[in-house]
């Protein structure tokens, strides 16, 4: 883009004529590479966008577009939403269940949802933000109140800042469920494994404000791969993805940053704090890939009397993918929504098989709202 540009008028956003520029620049210089690159979009609302503005149908051959693990909803293993349940199922004490929408909705290993369980009789209640989980329990002092923490480094402060008051006030009867992942270690393991050819990464603009782009320098440095740190509109994306191509051309891998209106060195140092304080690291489980190291957050010793597993005793569950679901493999960009024999039959937003379904930022989700099919 120009430096002349003015990010904060929409009709910059919405301008055609600069899309149809775009456009013909990456179709010229895609042509040139004489192959077929793989970029994965890491963040689901990338996704979405990509999804809702039709970019994927309008690029040219060369640029396959692959979704990557960047739905937190997604991410969470099944044996985790067995976890979940199992602490939904814990009436005695009148404990109340509190979360964000799309989790009600995620199947467990046994085909069984919040949804279900709340039907049954649990107290399940959605939820905008953790503070009003946290209001809950002071207004009902007589409930142990749970929080399921689901997320990236995006929704991880605002968890912590809320148990950090918890635990300032004496609210003793609030707890949260730690399933937070963190995105460069997912990006490390997949270059590492090989699971997927990946040659390049559109990397996510929430978590990157947050963290900063000095955390995605290994991509580059350590295995020569391109990523640039991308906004949300169709305009950014198209950017982004030139800014990729011509440093695959070039052989020139480096990290960029096409969001830069946003997205700082070192990211929001208040929130990088209040995180280091609040929570350590371990080897969390991602659905359908196994451990990652050092890829989750859990409660710092101060902060340790928080988290709700250790709290109602729900020890870690060993869960299989659900059967002929391709989840995984979209996860890990080895197969697109449509290769699974689920999709769009027995699997549909309605009557979701695998989480990827379910989550506004799922890319089957995506796929099958906007009638994907390249």
């Amino acid at each position: 883009m120009t430096k002349a540009a003015n990010y904060f008028e929409e009709k910059y956003w919405k301008d055609g004529s600069l899309a149809e520029k775009m456009l013909a620049e990456l179709n010229s210089l895609a042509g040139s590479l004489g192959r077929k690159v793989n970029i994965m979009e890491v963040c689901g609302t990338h996704t979405m966008s990509i999804a809702a503005s039709g970019i994927r149908n309008v690029l040219p051959d060369e640029i396959n577009l692959i979704s990557g693990p960047g739905c937190p909803v997604c991410v969470t293993s099944s044996g985790d939403i067995d976890r979940v349940l199992k602490l939904a199922e814990l009436k005695k004490g009148g404990l109340i269940i509190t979360t964000f929408g799309d989790m009600v909705k995620v199947p467990g290993s046994r085909k069984r949802t919040l949804n279900d369980v709340k039907i049954s009789g649990s107290d399940i209640r959605v939820v905008y933000s953790p503070l009003d989980a946290l209001k809950l329990a002071s207004d009902k002092p007589g409930k142990e109140v749970v929080f399921i923490g689901v997320g990236f480094e995006t929704t991880a402060p605002l968890i912590a800042a809320t148990v950090k008051e918890a635990h300032s006030n004496k609210i003793k009867n609030f707890c949260v469920a730690p399933l937070f992942k963190l995105v460069p270690p997912a990006l490390r393991y997949l270059l590492d494994t090989g699971i997927a050819k990946i040659d390049a990464f559109i990397l996510p603009g929430h978590v990157s404000t947050v963290i900063g782009y000095k955390k995605y320098f290994f991509l580059a440095d350590e295995y020569a791969v391109p990523g640039t740190i991308v906004g949300f509109e169709p305009i950014d994306i198209l950017n982004g993805i030139s800014i990729i191509i011509k440093q695959i051309k070039y052989n020139d891998p480096k990290l960029r940053v096409e969001y830069s209106r946003a997205v700082s060195a070192d990211g929001n140092l208040t929130a990088v704090k209040l995180m280091e304080e609040v929570y350590g690291t371990y080897d969390a489980q991602w659905r359908a890939i196994g451990p990652i190291k050092d890829s989750g957050y859990i409660f710092s010793k101060k902060y340790e009397d928080f988290d709700a597993f250790n709290r109602f005793c729900v020890a870690p569950v060993e869960t299989e993918e659900p059967k002929g679901c391709l989840c995984g493999k979209v996860l890990l960009g080895l197969a697109k929504p449509p290769a699974c024999h689920h999709f769009g039959k027995s699997c549909t937003p309605q009557h979701a098989v695998g989480p990827c379904m379910v989550s506004a930022e799922g890319a089957c989700a995506a796929w099958y709202k906007y009638g994907i099919e390249k």
